[in-house]
């Protein structure tokens, strides 16, 4: 099998494979997540050539002779056949009808599944590059129209918070969650965003401004933190040479004008250190360093340094065989040449978070010029040139592997990379000025990332990886150790949860003074617990009230069903909600369970009929209520009060019964009885004082947390609202409190402020007009 070779690359940027049996850390971590199967690349490179041989990417390159870049790069980082092998399944999944179906039937479901979470991460990334193009479009559109009328132009800095920041933090976000939940997408994304970097430099093309800042920016430092330097350092001088042509051009420029007298010197160096070396009995490599055109413009402009104040411009590496060797290397170097001041670190004491080792020291010769030499033993050279992981099993590096990483298995691997992984979308959402510092990300015992927000504790965290968790959880573990509850937990530790084999949350988590909630997802669902809880009482109550009804009706034999759909209800659970809640009174299934009367074929008596409004004219006949000619009743199963909307419901003897337009028996009356509902509207009251206006009673329903002074507290609302309460009704039950308070009021407008008074009550849930 012959795969196109990829275009060559500058000295400064070629890439260099991974040398036998060596791998990088997310190479380590997904070694085994896809099962071996005989001829795998060859069969995917052969399933997918029909299907791409014809096709290009937006960026016009050809889709096949893509993937087989894509392969090779794996290839050179230590990928496996079958990671290979799926490089080219990802590119076919787009051309297939049902990819999922299809690539399962052919390679299995693991490779299925690695091809369609690549494929929406491709598509998502799409989107994102798009949105922002089209923000900063928008932006020098609104610049030049600024600028053809003479008006101040608007800085691309001044915007509130910019747009392209939010985008690739958003990205970020979306790369971030989709590389936990495979690792093996990150492995193809780098190599195929190397490629199309690789392609638009071969044919002297520009990739655009998004795209190369996106690699700059977001691809390059995910390398660096998962530790493929080779990756790395050529995506960063790839993406540079397009960002800024001019810059890379003059410092391309300068590394060329002496570069032979520089090469000499060096090599004369490195020969005269290794002999010197060798001769105090330390068996070392002496190698000169690959010189990166992005790294030198960084150090140039972070030191605010010339060219030729770049010493590390003649670098020089020396590897040896242990740590002690390392340190006696540095030791000679110090004697015979000349240390520069200030440019000494020990990354082999302290490493870096990515578990970068090395000793770096900058030193002058006779001649007074610089050169950097780089110390390190074999182990901590493997580890810089190919990952985190790359060397675990040295004995010098311990069983805490590099940066205090314990590395002892596949699990401890993936681990390490998530950790990275984390790091990496932490540097880059600092870079966009706090706009998600709201959030963090922490790991479960079986390695995968749960995004909460800022502050989130480990409640929070049980209830984000699922409910029933959340509503068990007794207890947990971060990073190991017992803590309590509520403590506050920190980007990138792992979190432990443990929990009962059954039961509920505590009331306690609802506190926000106590700090053990600070998601709303986590809130909603502790309330919903609850509400169910105290649905199920009120249900439970319901049902006993109307079980008791039927009892003494001797109705025991009608099916519950029935009579909930003939009283316009879906259920009996429904009948029972209504009655325990109160919002159906016993007295509409009284109603209900005896048989209509026979209405009387006479005429209606002379009290049913409607007089005409005093003061409307032509306004239509009503029933006026206050009349005192009319018999009329208020009903008590909603008490009404003006100025509600009301209406009227003819009775049997006891004259017109008023009520709230929206009351619950009403409406069952309405269905039974439609003929008998007549208008009515409240008697003019504009003559009368406030102080002798008539009063109406009206019930106030009333759910809390019971809790010492709460019927108090709720008095005293009402006492300084100056309403008169005439009757109080209370039932406790496991710590919810249901009252109904009778309150005498002259307008129904005075209970709307009171209940919102009440409403503020510490302890108060649910407050309503029964």
């Amino acid at each position: 099998m012959k795969r196109s070779s990829p275009p060559a690359l500058p000295a400064s940027s070629a890439s260099t494979p991974l040398p036998a049996g060596q791998s990088s850390a997310i190479v380590a971590a997904t070694a085994a997540s896809l099962p071996h199967q005989v001829n795998a690349l060859a069969r995917a490179r052969a399933f997918a050539e029909p299907l791409l041989t014809c096709e290009s990417l937006d960026t016009g390159e050809n889709v096949f002779a893509h993937a087989d870049a894509v392969a090779q790069i794996l290839s050179d980082i230590g990928g496996s056949e079958a990671m290979q092998a799926a490089a080219y399944l990802v590119y076919a999944c787009q051309h297939l009808n049902k990819p999922q179906e299809v690539i399962a039937k052919a390679f299995g479901e693991h490779f299925a599944a690695l091809a369609l979470e690549t494929t929406k991460l491709v598509q998502l990334q799409r989107q994102t590059r798009n949105k922002a193009a089209a923000a900063q479009a928008k932006k020098a559109e609104e610049r030049q129209a600024a600028s053809d009328a003479a008006q101040p132009t608007p800085g691309p800095g001044k915007a509130p918070v910019s747009e392209l920041a939010a985008s690739q933090t958003e990205n970020v976000r979306k790369m971030l969650l989709a590389f936990s939940r495979d690792l093996r997408v990150v492995m193809l994304r780098l190599a195929s965003r190397l490629q199309t970097l690789r392609y638009f430099a071969s044919i002297k093309g520009n990739p655009g401004e998004a795209l190369a800042s996106e690699s700059l920016h977001v691809f390059a430092p995910l390398a660096n933190r998962l530790g493929i330097w080779q990756i790395k350092w050529e995506m960063e001088d790839l993406a540079f040479r397009f960002l800024e042509p001019q810059t890379y051009k003059e410092v391309a420029r300068l590394l060329d004008e002496k570069r032979a007298e520089r090469e000499v010197h060096v090599e004369q160096v490195r020969v005269q250190l290794q002999t010197d070396l060798l001769a105090q009995g330390i068996a070392s490599s002496v190698q000169g360093r690959p010189k990166h055109i992005y790294s030198i413009v960084k150090k140039m402009r972070g030191k605010d340094l010339g060219f030729d104040r770049v010493f590390d411009i003649r670098a020089l590496r020396v590897i040896v065989p242990t740590l002690e060797d390392c340190y006696a290397v540095l030791a000679y170097v110090h004697a015979h040449f000349a240390p520069v001041p200030d440019e000494f670190d020990d990354y082999i004491a302290k490493p870096k978070p990515n578990g970068y080792q090395s000793l770096h020291t900058v030193v002058r010769d006779a001649q007074g010029r610089a050169f950097e030499i780089q110390i390190r033993t074999q182990a901590m050279h493997d580890h810089a040139e190919h990952g985190v992981a790359a060397h675990w099993a040295y004995k010098e590096a311990g069983s805490k592997g590099y940066a205090g990483v314990s590395a002892s298995s596949e699990y401890d691997a993936k681990i390490a990379v998530l950790r990275q992984l984390l790091a990496w979308e932490r540097d880059l959402s600092g870079s966009a000025g706090g706009l998600f510092d709201d959030r963090i990300y922490v790991l479960t015992p079986d390695a995968a990332i749960v995004e909460l927000p800022q502050g989130a504790t480990p409640v929070d965290f049980a209830y984000n990886v699922h409910t029933d968790l959340g509503h068990r959880c007794r207890g947990a573990r971060v990073d190991g150790a017992m803590v309590p509850l509520n403590t506050a937990l920190q980007n990138g530790q792992t979190v432990e949860i443990n929990a009962a084999k059954e039961g509920g949350p505590s009331r306690d988590w609802l506190n926000p003074d106590l700090g053990y909630l600070v998601s709303h997802r986590a809130r909603t669902k502790v309330r919903a617990w609850f509400n169910a809880q105290a649905l199920q009482e009120t249900v439970a109550r319901g049902r006993e009230a109307v079980e008791k009804l039927l009892q003494r009706e001797g109705k025991t034999a009608i099916k519950l069903d029935d009579l909930a759909v003939a009283m316009g209800l879906e259920s009996a659970q429904e009948l029972f909600e209504q009655v325990g809640k109160d919002e159906l009174s016993l007295r509409a299934i009284e109603t209900q369970l005896r048989p209509s009367e026979p209405t009387p074929a006479a005429p209606p008596a002379q009290w049913l009929k409607k007089p005409r409004r005093p003061s409307a004219g032509g306004a239509g006949d009503v029933l006026v209520v206050g009349v005192g000619s009319l018999m009329t009743q208020l009903a008590k199963c909603c008490r009404p009060a003006p100025p509600d909307d009301i209406r009227g419901f003819v009775t049997r003897g006891k004259g017109v019964s008023v009520h709230r337009a929206d009351c619950a028996d009403f409406q069952h009356l309405v269905r039974k009885a439609p003929d008998r509902v007549i208008d009515v509207e409240w008697g003019g009251l504009s003559g009368v004082s406030r102080d002798h206006a008539p009063v109406y009673p009206v019930d106030v329903a009333i759910e809390a947390s019971d809790r010492q002074g709460l019927l108090r507290d709720i008095s005293d609302v009402f006492a300084r609202e100056k309403m008169n309460v005439i009757g109080v009704q209370t039932q406790t039950v496991k710590g919810v409190a249901w009252m109904t308070f009778t309150i005498e009021v002259a307008d129904a407008r005075q209970v709307t402020r009171a209940m919102s008074v009440v409403g503020e009550v510490p302890g108060v849930r649910v407050v309503r007009r029964k």
